[in-house]
Parts: C-alpha cells; structure tokens; sequence
C-alpha cells in the first residue's frame, strides 16, 4: 500500500525539481502543506516549475550607430553602452540564478534576440540561461544595421517564453526608436495577451526607450507593458536595473494571468 505523506509546498517544489533523480523531499519554507499518495504524485502539479523565463530583445537597427554620452561623459554610439548594458543584465540575471547565500539555485530559461530584416532572429537560443555567451555576443557585436521591428520582435521572444515550463515569462526589449517594419506593437500586444489562455500564465513586456522618447511607447504602456526612458549610459543601466529587480527577478513574483 502506498504510504500517506503530508508535505509543504516548499517540498513540493523541491520534488519536481528533484524527481527525476530522486525521491528526497527536504523541508519546507511554508505552513501550508498538502496530502499526497507517494508514488501515485500526480505529474500535472509539477508541469508549472517555479523559475523564470526572459526573452531579450536588443535594438541592432542602425540608428545604432548614433551617439549619447556615455559613463565617462564623452559621446559614444550607441551599441557600444548597449553592449556594456548588455552584458551587466547577464550579470544581474546569473547572480539570481546562482545566490551567494547557500540557497538552492533557481531555474531561468533565457534568449537574445537581434532584428533581422521584417523580424528577429536569436543570436543565443532561448534554453536554460547561458549568461556567458549573451557577453560573449555583447563583446562581439558591432555592425548595427536594419530596420526596427518591433512587434515581430515581440512575437519572436513571446513564443519562446511560452515554450518554456516556467511560469514567470517575461520579453526585455531595449530599443532607441519607433517601429520601421512589420506590424506596430500596440496592434501585436493584445493578440499575444489572448494568446496565454486560462491555463497558462501570460506573458510580461518591459520597454526600455533609449534615446527616445518614451511617449513613443504610450499605447503599449496603456495596454500594460512596462515603459521606461534613458538618454544616456547611465540612465540606461538605471532603468535596466529597475525592471530587473522590481519587475522581473522578483522572488515572490506571482505569475501573470490575462
């Protein structure tokens, strides 16, 4: 006969990371536990893991190539400080997925995602994070060109966010202008909210306008993306800051329902 265990939720979460592995359970972190038959657990309850999934969008149009002031006070192009901003976002993304506190490590699925013609190509897979080579890209890129398309973009790092097992999905976009090519954003973003269903946590879009005004992006933040402004080096990694641990790297974070 199976045996009748009472485990937290703590634990439960531990067990679906765990159980393919292994059937330890470790002790909990909360008060509210749940019954279950061991060896008769119900595969259904694992099929949301907790972590997180981000899909980033990087603005390699050639507007790119323009100048801001950059950390040092001089003027720089634009890519460069994007560059730079990019890698300190794999940074800030690692140090989550590996806390320096002794607690477990937590799951992130991550992509980066570059313009290419009337839409977006990924220049690192979406998968489990590899913050070494989104630097790696960061290090290298610099032939900014193109047009931007922002909401085939946005559709890009949407369906690979929803590929993902994690219930916490969220696309990062950085971009210095409006969209030049494919369908405007604030026509793509409805479509893709109704996209998530009842069953399946939604979607979250973050914006950070950079030298543009952030108006541009008005009718999305209407339809509730986030929409931030930078106009130089620092501001940007402000801004990217900000959504980083406000919005989107938030441990107790509940999934987004539409």
């Amino acid at each position: 006969m199976n045996r009748l265990l009472t485990i937290t939720y703590g634990s439960w979460l531990e067990f679906c990371h765990n159980s393919k592995s292994t059937m330890r359970l470790i002790s909990a972190f909360t008060a509210a536990a749940i019954p279950v038959l061991l060896g008769s657990l119900p595969t259904s309850l694992c099929a949301a893991e907790p972590g997180v999934a981000l899909a980033i969008i990087y603005d390699s149009s050639g507007s790119m190539r323009e100048t801001v002031r950059d950390r040092e006070g001089r003027s720089s192009p634009k890519y460069l400080i994007g560059n730079r901003a990019l890698a300190a976002v794999a940074d800030q993304v690692q140090a989550f997925a590996t806390p320096k506190t002794g607690a477990a490590p937590r799951e992130v699925h991550a992509g980066l995602f570059i313009f290419q013609g009337s839409g977006a190509r990924a220049v690192v897979p979406f998968g489990p994070l590899d913050s070494a080579a989104i630097k790696n890209w960061a290090a290298k890129f610099n032939q900014p060109n193109g047009s931007t398309p922002l909401g085939n973009a946005m559709q890009a790092g949407h369906d690979a966010v929803m590929k993902s097992p994690l219930p916490r999905k969220h696309v990062l976009v950085i971009t210095d202008g409006e969209n030049t090519a494919g369908p405007n954003p604030a026509a793509v973003l409805p479509r893709l909210g109704r996209s998530a269903g009842q069953d399946r946590p939604g979607v979250s879009f973050h914006f950070v306008a950079f030298d543009v005004d952030a108006k541009v992006f008005a009718p999305i933040k209407k339809l509730g993306a986030t929409v931030v402004s930078a106009s130089d080096e620092q501001q940007l990694n402000s801004q990217l800051g900000y959504i980083l641990q406000e919005k989107i790297l938030l441990e107790e974070e509940e999934p987004k329902k539409n």
